[in-house]
C-alpha cells in the first residue's frame, strides 16, 4: 500500500533508544506541536514496515494456508483460533511474563508495608535502618509496577492492533476473490460490519487474556500471605472472591450467547437496509414506505434490546468490582472477632492492602478476560 502523503514524516521509534521506548520520550515532539497547536495529518509519523496490513496481513495469511492444508489432511475444519495462536503466541507470551511481575509487585507492597508500621507500633521489634530499608523497599515496588502496568498495556495494545490489522486484510482479500454465486449470500454491509465491529474484539482481548492465569496465581499467593498473618479467617474473605468469581464467569457465557444474538441482528437489520437502498425505486413507486418504516425500527429495537441486556450485565460486574474488596475485608475481619482473634494495626494494614491487590485483577481483569473472551470466539466464528 502506498502512503497517503509522499512527505510522511519517519517514525521516531525506529532509532529511539531504550530509554525512550520505556518512557515514551520519543513522542515528546508530537506533543509538543500538539501543544503549540492543532495537529494535522503531515504530523503525524509514517507507519512502522513490521505494522503495515501487507506484511501483517500475509503472515497471518501463511499460517491460516498452513492451517487448511493440515485440516484437509485430517479430515476435518480449518480453525481460525490456531492460525492467530501460531502467529502471535511467542510475542504474547513474553509480555505475559511482564504482567506475572507486574502483579508480582502489588503482592510485595503490603509485606513492606506491615514491617514500617511494625516499626511505629513497636520500634524494638524493627530498627531504624530496617524501616528505612522497607520503605526503599515500598517505593521501588511502586516505581516499578507503574512502568511495568503502561508497558505491558501498550504493547498489548499493540499486539491486538497487529492482528486486527492482518484480520481486516485477509478479509479485505477474501472479499476480492469472492464468486458470483457467493456474492449472492452475503452484502457489503455485512463485510463492513465484520470490519468494523467483529475485528474489535481482538484489541480488547489482548489486554485482558493473560488475566485469566495471572488472577488465580495472585489469589493463591494472597491467601499464603493472609494465612500467615491473621490464619483462619483470610478463608472466609477468600470464600466471597470464590463466589463472585463463579458468579462474573457465569456472567461471561451469558455475553458470549448476546453477543451470537446481537451479531446475527445486526447481520439481518444491514441487510434489509441495504435490500430497502437498493430497490428504493420500486418502493416508492409502490408505495411501501410505511410497511418498511415499521420493517427496520422494529429489527433496531430487538437489536438494542440485547445490546441493553449487555450493558446492564457490565454495569453489574463494575458494581461487583467496586464492592468485592469491601465486602471480603469485611466478611474476613467479622470472621476474625467471631473466633475471637486479636489484631495488630500492622496486621490490618496487610490484610486490607493484599485485599487491595486483589481487586483489579481478579474482580475486574479476570472477568474482563471472561467477557472478552466469550466475545472473541463469536467474532472468530463469524469471521471464519
Amino acid at each position: 500500500m502506498q502512503p497517503v502523503s509522499p512527505e510522511e514524516k519517519p517514525n521516531p521509534l525506529q532509532d529511539a533508544n531504550v530509554c525512550s521506548r520505556l518512557f515514551s520520550w520519543w513522542l515528546n515532539p508530537l506533543f509538543k506541536i500538539g501543544y503549540e497547536r492543532k495537529l494535522k495529518q503531515d504530523d503525524l509519523y509514517s507507519v512502522l514496515p513490521e505494522y503495515r496490513s501487507q506484511s501483517l496481513g500475509e503472515q497471518l495469511q501463511g499460517y491460516w494456508d498452513q492451517e487448511v492444508k493440515r485440516a484437509e489432511k485430517d479430515a476435518r475444519e480449518p480453525s481460525l483460533t490456531k492460525a492467530i495462536i501460531k502467529c502471535y503466541w511467542k510475542s504474547y507470551v513474553v509480555w505475559g511474563i511482564f504482567t506475572f511481575r507486574e502483579e508480582g509487585t502489588r503482592v510485595v507492597q503490603p509485606i513492606f508495608l506491615g514491617k514500617m508500621i511494625s516499626y511505629v507500633e513497636n520500634s524494638n521489634s524493627v530498627t531504624l535502618h530496617e524501616a528505612y530499608s522497607y520503605a526503599a523497599g515500598l517505593s521501588a515496588c511502586v516505581l516499578v509496577w507503574a512502568v511495568l502496568h503502561h508497558l505491558y498495556f501498550y504493547h498489548m495494545q499493540r499486539v491486538g492492533m497487529r492482528l486486527r490489522v492482518a484480520v481486516c486484510h485477509m478479509i479485505y482479500c477474501k472479499a476480492l476473490h469472492l464468486s458470483s454465486s457467493a456474492m449472492g449470500k452475503t452484502t457489503t454491509c455485512q463485510i463492513v460490519n465484520l470490519l468494523s465491529n467483529d475485528v474489535n474484539r481482538f484489541d480488547q482481548i489482548s489486554m485482558f487474556l493473560h488475566y485469566l492465569w495471572v488472577g488465580p496465581l495472585q489469589a493463591i499467593a494472597v491467601t499464603a500471605l493472609l494465612w500467615m498473618e491473621i490464619g483462619i479467617p483470610c478463608l472466609a474473605g477468600m470464600a466471597v472472591l470464590i463466589i463472585l468469581l463463579l458468579v462474573q464467569s457465569c456472567f461471561g457465557k451469558l455475553f458470549s450467547s448476546l453477543r451470537s444474538k446481537t451479531a446475527e441482528l445486526t447481520d439481518d437489520r444491514i441487510r434489509t437496509i441495504s435490500k430497502v437502498t437498493t430497490g428504493i425505486k420500486t418502493i416508492k413507486m409502490n408505495a411501501w414506505e410505511k410497511s418498511f418504516i415499521d420493517l427496520i425500527p422494529g429489527l433496531r429495537r430487538e437489536e438494542i434490546s440485547k445490546i441493553l441486556r449487555s450493558s446492564y450485565l457490565r454495569g453489574m460486574n463494575l458494581a461487583l468490582f467496586f464492592a468485592a474488596s469491601k465486602i471480603m475485608i469485611f466478611v474476613t475481619f467479622i470472621t476474625n472477632e467471631l473466633l475471637d482473634n486479636l489484631i495488630t494495626a500492622s496486621q490490618v494494614f496487610v490484610v486490607v492492602t493484599l485485599f487491595e491487590a486483589l481487586q483489579f485483577s481478579s474482580t475486574l481483569y479476570f472477568p474482563m478476560a471472561v467477557e472478552k473472551v466469550s466475545e472473541a470466539v463469536v467474532s472468530i466464528r463469524r469471521i471464519k
